[in-house]
């Protein structure tokens, strides 16, 4: 019973498995045959679409070629319009170099009748000429016939006749005239002169190197020296001058050659004993304020100098310059008041020779300008004051007066002469100047000069009289070992370039500092 059940299961199942192999293979030959005919339509719409863009790209490719037709008639219309109006103008142009060539022509035809008009006259010229030079030559012979001398020598004897009698007279004349001269301008010079120092009697003092403040009390010594003697190095290394501490009570000496040095290390401490606070930040700050109150005293000193002459319109930076001179000598004498001694001396002596008087005081007032400056820039003085006064708009003859007054320029003015003479007066007065102090200064300013040439140095200060020399070199510049050589290479300058009594101390300062502020 059994059997034949699975029997007919198993019937069933391969009859099922043949129906469904046979309904697939439909659907599958149904979806085939669909897939070709959407092939087909595609292909189909495809071809279409084909015909259809190929069709439209005509079209456009047609539309292009058209237009470009068009703009290619029209650039050819254009063109030859632009010729035919190059043609035109090359015709107007041709004609009217015709008519150029022939007014050439005609002008050439004009110029050449005036050639031949020239010609001409210039044959009636020499037919002239030449007639006038027979008729010359025979009056020539008959003349040498009658005196018996040629042309040459007739010539000759007449030129040697008169070159005689002319140098006879001439020589007696110019004996006579400068004998006049020079005995007529000796008289006048010696009463010039005469008149001169007679009529101006300036005082004079005789400058020294060192200066003195007095103490209050002899603590303020120690105060001044500082722990380690800080305080003092600072004073002279801010002003340059040299502080002298000894057994004097209640004094302190200053020394150095330059009196404007001097001065500010002077009030500098004045102040610094007033105030009580000493210390190389303070000495600092009013060494600073006593120098820039000092450019204000220099340039009240420059215009009361100018006040006093009566001389206007100076410069401000010649005033300054002026005020300069106030600090500087030249033989123990003040260049400032040797100055305004020379502008009144030019005065009178112009007065009465009756040139300028204020122009001849200015020049006297500011020939030696150079001095104010002459330890910076290399060159004489006059030179140096000269090319000054030309350079804040003094007129040529002051500027030739300054250049000439020690003839380093050939004087070719009165007012040069004028100056010359002046400075002389001034310099040659019993006691004004002293040869000695003066090789001092120099020496003292050589000393500076040697150490401020080295690489590196800031600057230099000559104290001790001159037997020591303080220089101060840029920290970042020169090292601890370069410090040595430096100062032996200074020292070894100094004994081949200077005379000097003794020996000379160098020292060669360097010093790192460091600031900050704490808000």
């Amino acid at each position: 019973m059994w059997s034949a059940v699975v029997i007919t299961a198993f019937i069933a199942i391969g009859v099922g498995a043949v129906i469904g192999f046979a309904a697939q293979k439909y659907f599958i030959n149904k979806e085939l045959r669909d897939n070709q005919e959407l092939a087909s339509k595609i292909l189909e719409e495809a071809r279409k679409e084909a015909a259809a863009q190929k069709k439209e790209l005509l079209l456009q490719a047609k539309d292009e070629i058209f237009k470009q037709k068009k703009e290619l008639e029209r650039e050819a219309r254009e063109r030859e319009k632009e010729l035919k109006r190059q043609e035109q103008r090359l015709q107007e142009k041709e004609e009217r170099l015709e008519r150029k060539l022939e007014k050439v022509a005609q002008k050439e035809s004009e110029v050449v009748s005036w050639e031949n008009r020239v010609a001409k006259q210039e044959r009636a010229l020499e037919d002239k000429e030449q007639q006038l030079k027979t008729i010359i030559e025979k009056e020539t012979s008959k003349l040498e016939e009658i005196s018996g001398l040629t042309r040459e020598e007739a010539k000759a004897r007449l030129v040697a006749d008169i070159e005689s009698r002319t140098r006879h007279e001439a020589a007696k004349m110019i004996r006579q005239i400068e004998m006049e001269a020079q005995e007529a301008a000796s008289k006048k010079s010696k009463e010039i002169l005469a008149l001169a120092i007679q009529r101006y009697a300036g005082d004079y003092v005789s400058e020294h190197t060192v200066s003195t403040v007095e103490l209050p009390s002899e603590d303020m010594k120690g105060r001044i020296i500082g722990r380690e003697g800080r305080n003092i190095r600072a004073i002279e290394a801010a002003t340059g001058v040299d502080l002298i501490i000894d057994d004097t009570p209640e004094t302190v000496v200053l020394s150095a050659f330059s009196p404007l040095r001097r001065e500010v290390a002077k009030q500098s401490l004045e102040r610094l004993i007033s105030d009580g606070r000493i210390h190389p930040a303070r000495i600092e700050d009013i060494v600073e304020k006593v120098k820039q109150e000092m450019d204000v005293k220099l340039r009240d000193i420059g215009e009361q100098s100018t006040f006093d002459v009566g001389v206007h319109g100076i410069h401000p930076e010649l005033i300054r310059l002026l005020g300069h001179l106030h600090y500087r000598t030249s033989f123990s004498q003040n260049v400032l008041q040797h100055s305004i001694e020379v502008a009144f001396l030019c005065g009178i002596m112009a007065a009465e020779l009756g040139i300028d008087q204020k122009k001849a005081k200015r020049a006297g007032l500011l020939h030696d300008l150079g001095k104010a400056v002459d330890h910076e820039v290399e060159g004489p003085h006059a030179v140096i004051g000269a090319d000054l006064a030309k350079k804040y708009s003094e007129s040529k003859e002051i500027v030739h007066a300054i250049a000439a007054h020690h003839e380093d320029v050939q004087p070719s003015s009165i007012l040069a002469v004028l100056v010359q003479a002046a400075d002389g007066l001034s310099g040659a007065r019993p006691g004004a100047r002293k040869e000695l102090l003066e090789n001092y200064v120099n020496r003292l300013e050589d000393l500076e000069k040697i150490a401020t040439g080295f690489d590196g140095v800031n600057r230099s200060f000559a104290i001790q009289a001159g037997r020591e020399v303080r220089v101060m070199v840029d920290c970042d510049q020169v090292d601890d070992d370069k410090t040595h050589l430096l100062c032996k290479d200074i020292a070894r300058k100094i004994e081949e370039n200077m005379t000097y009594p003794g020996q000379i101390k160098v020292t060669v300062i360097r010093e790192k500092r460091a600031v900050g502020y704490a808000k």
